[in-house]
Parts: C-alpha cells; structure tokens; sequence
C-alpha cells in the first residue's frame, strides 16, 4: 500500500486532506442552512478540486463543507455555488448523480472496506448505499441499506427549476444519526474524543440539463480529497477526519 500511496502523492501533488469536527452542544437547525449559530463554530473545509488532483483546471463552481457533532448526530452542511439550480429526481434511491448532486462517503475505521455512501440533489432526494468492498475488488453496492432517522434539508439560493434567471447556488444540511451504522462500523458509536475517521465528499456537475444532455458528455468530478483517478470508490485516498471537543476549549 505504502509504495501506491506514493506514487500517488508524486503524481498529483496532493495529500489526504483533514477536517477537524468540533462537538456542539447547540445542534444546528436543518433547514437547508448553515446560518444559525451553532455553524459558527465550525471552520469551513478547503474548496473543492477536480477529483484527479490539483493538477486539473478549478472547478467552476465553489463548493465546501462544514461539520458538527454530538452524541446523536453527525451534522454535515455543504455549500454549492451554482448559477442554475435544477434537479429532476423525486424518488429515493434514485441514481442521483444523474442530477447535479453532493455526496458523502464515510468509512469509519478506515480500513477501506465496509463504509457508507449517501447522495443528494436539491429536490432533497437522497440515495443512501452500503459497500462492503470497493468495486474494484468485486464490490456490489446493498441499496436495501437505509438510514432511519435521518434528518435532511435543503435551500435553494435562486428558483430551482428555472434557467431563465440566474441563481446563487444551494446548500444542503444533513444530520445522520449514528445508529445508523450499527455494527458495520467497526468503531465506538458515537465516536470518542480523538478519534479519527476516513470520509469524502463529491460533487457531480453536469454541463447541460438531461433533456438537452449529448450522450457524449461527461460530468464534471469535484471533491473534498483528490483521488487521483475519475473513481470515488479508493477509500484509501479519502482525508481524514478527527472529532474533538468544542471550539475554543
């Protein structure tokens, strides 16, 4: 592993990136908002990049995330510049990447096996999705997995659905309860102070809405932690992230 992650470092000129996530005692409202107060303690992410390295041209469109927790949430806001705002898909499990979409993988003991997808479009559709191994090594995705209890809004900064005008962007609050992932996780549920967990984020972009999309086109990959490939699905190139006590403490 180590030789691959080296060359992988020399290639793209990039390292797994970190995020510190701060306990809160005030959970945030989810409201599709990262207004409230409680946000305030919590540092915003790096922006994101191509998903094949720093080497690629920026993205377009800023996007960044924030992060929270407490005993019963992992509370994740993200923020996606975006100056049309459309979704299409209105039925859960959909294949939401085929809308513009924001998505979290979380792999709690880092081990790179059995960890967690979820996907959502500005219609607040979600898609949430087990792995017990990367496709690569004949992973299939458990679409029966779901997460009960999840709390999930959105904002549209503009009028969705509407290209006529121009919009600002739209932002996702999601607040996923640990529960959740059960004995699948491998770790302490919710985590202790200091420990550390391998997670990304994506945004898929596409260039066209799907009525005037050629079936040539490719989307555009933007994420938290570079990949160095067009595959999102290499948990050993997601960042790390650390939970700790409350900011300023």
């Amino acid at each position: 592993m180590l030789p691959t992650l080296l060359a992988f470092f020399f290639l793209t000129g990039a390292v797994p990136r970190q995020y510190i996530c701060h306990r809160t005692d005030h959970p945030p409202v989810i409201d599709g908002s990262l207004d409230d107060r409680a946000w305030r303690s919590a540092p915003w992410s790096e922006d994101f990049i191509d998903i094949q390295g720093p080497q690629l041209p920026k993205p377009r469109f800023r996007t960044r995330f924030k992060m929270l927790w407490d005993d019963r949430f992992l509370y994740i806001g993200a923020d996606l510049q975006e100056p049309d705002v459309w979704a299409t898909l209105t039925e859960h499990d959909s294949v939401i990447f085929r809308d513009n979409d924001f998505e979290v993988f979380i792999d709690p003991n880092g081990d790179g096996l059995e960890y967690f997808e979820f996907e959502i479009n500005a219609l607040n559709t979600g898609w949430d999705l087990f792995l017990p191994k990367p496709y690569r090594a004949g992973g299939h995705a458990d679409n029966s997995w779901e997460i009960p209890g999840l709390r999930s809004a959105v904002k549209v900064r503009g009028t969705l659905n509407h290209p006529e005008d121009r919009d600002r962007g739209w932002s996702v609050v999601m607040a996923f309860p640990w529960d959740a992932y059960g004995e699948r996780a491998h770790m302490p549920l919710p985590p202790h102070t200091g420990d550390t967990w391998r997670m990304n984020f994506s945004r898929v972009e596409w260039r066209s809405r799907p009525q005037g999309r050629p079936k040539t086109e490719k989307e555009d990959n933007w994420v938290w932690s570079p990949q160095g490939r067009i595959d999102m699905h290499q948990p050993e190139h997601w960042g790390y992230v650390r939970f700790v006590g409350p900011a300023g403490l």
